[in-house]
This record gives structure tokens, C-alpha cells and sequence, in this order.
């Protein structure tokens, strides 16, 4: 797999590696997998043995107790002025509050889209698969649903994305956590996504390289959303459109519980929002390369999770000197086959696109590794639930002690 440092802006991305179908990253560069005519025109079903290409993608379905509710937020940080945009602007973001929502008259709230459309078709079309996007998935999350009554407030869990990728990269793990309990606050960091503005602009990712899309910028993002998280809490809309939210989100948060977690560049912005935010209880990176400019440092006591794959502590120094400075709580496992886009959505959506694009299995192989598909999906709804559970609800989690039956492709690295 070739990768670049995720330093100044030359940055592990999806037009990099067309790295990833509908999602993020992949193993090789597409040319490398298999020749155009293998994949411009998707394959339709057939009365053949083999089995069918589907009519449309899917996710998996959360397996925890509650039914998922979604909000959309329009946020602004009037302290970090953009100079793209021009003056009087300041820093825009987009935002998804996933949680757990009341199972009374559900079906009145529609159920969300994995990208919103005007965002989804860029992303395709700079990937090289715009032949899929009929074929798009939908979530589990039912778009202004009342929000769960529970005697206490919900723990908080902010999600930062990969470059050049987009908030719903990981909806498989977002919508398993807020179907136990969790509010999961996702981010759209502003040019270095794909996103849909309420007034119905289009986010894409900039070529200026003046564009705050460093990881230190996602870090600043993170952090500005933890304040929105203390508004909600405290009963204030911190959306600038002033749109109506859902019934009980405000004073349903819980900012003494909040953690983060992210994937590739994410993972790298976690670690540096978890240094200097003490807001933040526990962190989790997906495979983050922990490099960045200045390098992080300092010693963290807090608890931090590393799910490494591609970026191992054995390859990649900065890993190794971030988790030499852990003085808290700390643990790093690695799914043995796993490449760097296999604890997200893609380990869902590639199988099936391989029936679509009628790919053998050494083809499927080059995107996703070698890692069980099935087995993957179940680590990443396993494995941070559990991580969050252990540090933020104080519930032992066995499954973080060593290695486990249930699991056997994860290894516990020392």
C-alpha cells in the first residue's frame, strides 16, 4: 500500500489511492485491481447461480437496545476567522448528532441518507464509481426523532473523519453506539469533505494549501464542537439557522462524560484534541498515522485506544513515540489481514460492490484485505463500544483484557 505522511498537505486521500468505493480508503490504486471495463457500468441482478449484484447497498443494522435519531447541525466558530471565504466569515461547519431515540410513532421521521445527495455525487465522481450512486445506502437513523427519556444525561462521543473523506464514513460504528446509549456528535471538517450547507451549497475538498485541513485544524474543529456540546447540555441551540431540534436533545448531553475518536487523519486529530482538551476522557484512533506538523507531544494520562492496521507502532514512529507517552490507561490491538480502510464502512460495502462490479475474490481482496468481512463489521461495533463502556460508563469489559474466541483475528500488541 503506498502512503504519505499525513504532514503539511501531503495527505493520505481517497483521489491519492482512489481509495475507497464508498468510503474511505483502499488497499491499492484502482488501476492496479483490475482494468475501466471491470467497473463503469455496474452489473444488474440475474437468474444465475451465482449470486446477485443488490439493487442497493446497505449497512449493517445497530444491534443495541434503542432505535437511532439523527439531527443535522449548522455551526460557526466566530473565534477562527477563514480567510478562503473572506472577510466577516469565519470557520463553517457541518455536524450530525446521532443518539438514541424514542420508539413512539418513529416511522413519522424519515430515515437519513448515508451522504446527503448534493454531497454524494462529487465524492463518486472524484473516487471514479458515479456509476454507484443509485446504489447508495441509507442509515439506521431516523431524522428528528424524539430523543429517549432516560433518568440520567447521555455520554458524548465526537467523531472526526479521514482527508479528503466525510462524516458518514463510519455510520456502521457511529449507529452502533448511539444504539447503546451514546450521543455521537459527527464533524464535517470544512475543505477537506464532502458536505450539503442548508442553503443547499456543496463542501468539496480545496486545493488551496492555505485551507485549515491539517490535523491540528481538525483538532480545533473537535474541540469548538465539545463548546456546542456544553450549549446543548445546558440548554441552548447552538445552530445558526436557529432550526428547531429534537424533542429532549437539549439537557440531554452529559459534558462531564465526552470522548472522541476518528479514522486515518481523525485518529491523528483525536490524539492531539485528547492532549490538550481535558474535556475529553478517553480517546480512540482508527489506524491514525499520528503524524503532523509541529509532532504531537507531551504525556497524556488519560485513557487511549489504538486500532492499528496499516500504521503499527512497529512502522510508523510517530505511533510509536505518541504511545510511548501514555501514562494513563492504554491499549493497542490490530485485526490480523486488516488494511487501513477495515474498521469502517467499507468492510460492509465492498463485498457487495464486488457483486455489482462482478469481481473475484483476489479483487475484493486488494480493497479490503484479507480480514473476514463479517468478522471485521463485528469489530468495529465490538471494540469501541467496549473502550467507551470501560472508561466513560465504568462497566469492566472483559473483552479488553486479551485476546478473545469470539475474535480471533484481533491481537493485543504489548
Amino acid at each position: 500500500m503506498t502512503t504519505t505522511p499525513i504532514t503539511g498537505h501531503s495527505i493520505m486521500t481517497r483521489r491519492r489511492l482512489l481509495g475507497a468505493t464508498l468510503a474511505a480508503g483502499a488497499a491499492l490504486p484502482l488501476a492496479a485491481v483490475t482494468g475501466p471495463s471491470a467497473w463503469a457500468t455496474p452489473r444488474r441482478p440475474t437468474n444465475s447461480g451465482a449470486a446477485p449484484a443488490p439493487e442497493r447497498l446497505t449497512l449493517p443494522a445497530p444491534t443495541g437496545p434503542y432505535p437511532v435519531g439523527q439531527v443535522p447541525l449548522h455551526l460557526v466558530d466566530r473565534s477562527r476567522p477563514d480567510a478562503i471565504a473572506g472577510p466577516g466569515h469565519f470557520r463553517e461547519l457541518m455536524a450530525t448528532v446521532w443518539y438514541p431515540a424514542a420508539r413512539q410513532h418513529l416511522h413519522r421521521y424519515p430515515v437519513a441518507p448515508w451522504i446527503p445527495s448534493g454531497a454524494l455525487k462529487p465524492f463518486l465522481a472524484d473516487v471514479g464509481f458515479s456509476a454507484l450512486a443509485d446504489l447508495a445506502p441509507s442509515t439506521s437513523a431516523h431524522v428528528g426523532a424524539p430523543v429517549r427519556r432516560t433518568e440520567g444525561r447521555l455520554p458524548v462521543l465526537v467523531y472526526s473523519h479521514g482527508a479528503h473523506s466525510h462524516q458518514g464514513d463510519h455510520t456502521t460504528m457511529v449507529q452502533e453506539l448511539a444504539s447503546h446509549g451514546y450521543a455521537v456528535v459527527t464533524v464535517a471538517h470544512q475543505y477537506d469533505t464532502y458536505t450539503e450547507f442548508p442553503d443547499g451549497r456543496i463542501g468539496v475538498p480545496s486545493h488551496d494549501p492555505t485551507a485549515p485541513t491539517f490535523p491540528g485544524d481538525f483538532a480545533r474543529d473537535l474541540r469548538f464542537v465539545l463548546d456546542c456540546v456544553e450549549r446543548l447540555a445546558a440548554g441552548n441551540n447552538p445552530d445558526v439557522d436557529r432550526r428547531p431540534l429534537p424533542d429532549g436533545l437539549l439537557g440531554a448531553l452529559d459534558p462531564r462524560r465526552m470522548g472522541a475518536f476518528g479514522w486515518s487523519k481523525g485518529g491523528t486529530a483525536t490524539a492531539c484534541a485528547t492532549l490538550a482538551d481535558h474535556r475529553i476522557r478517553a480517546g480512540l484512533s482508527l489506524d491514525g498515522p499520528m503524524q503532523m506538523n509541529p509532532p504531537l507531544t507531551g504525556t497524556l494520562d488519560r485513557p487511549f485506544m489504538m486500532m492499528t492496521a496499516v500504521f503499527t507502532r512497529a512502522q510508523d514512529p510517530a505511533a510509536a513515540r505518541f504511545w510511548s507517552n501514555l501514562r494513563g490507561w492504554r491499549l493497542n490491538v490490530q485485526a490480523q489481514g486488516a488494511v487501513h480502510s477495515s474498521y469502517g464502512d467499507e468492510e460492509a460495502l465492498f463485498p457487495q460492490v464486488a457483486k455489482v462490479f462482478d469481481w473475484n475474490a483476489g479483487q475484493l481482496q486488494n480493497w479490503i484485505g484479507t480480514l473476514d468481512p463479517t468478522q471485521g463489521v463485528r469489530i468495529q461495533q465490538a471494540y469501541p463500544l467496549a473502550f467507551f463502556d470501560e472508561h466513560l460508563r465504568h462497566r469492566h469489559e472483559r473483552l479488553l483484557t486479551g485476546p478473545s474466541p469470539a475474535f480471533p483475528a484481533v491481537t493485543f500488541l504489548p
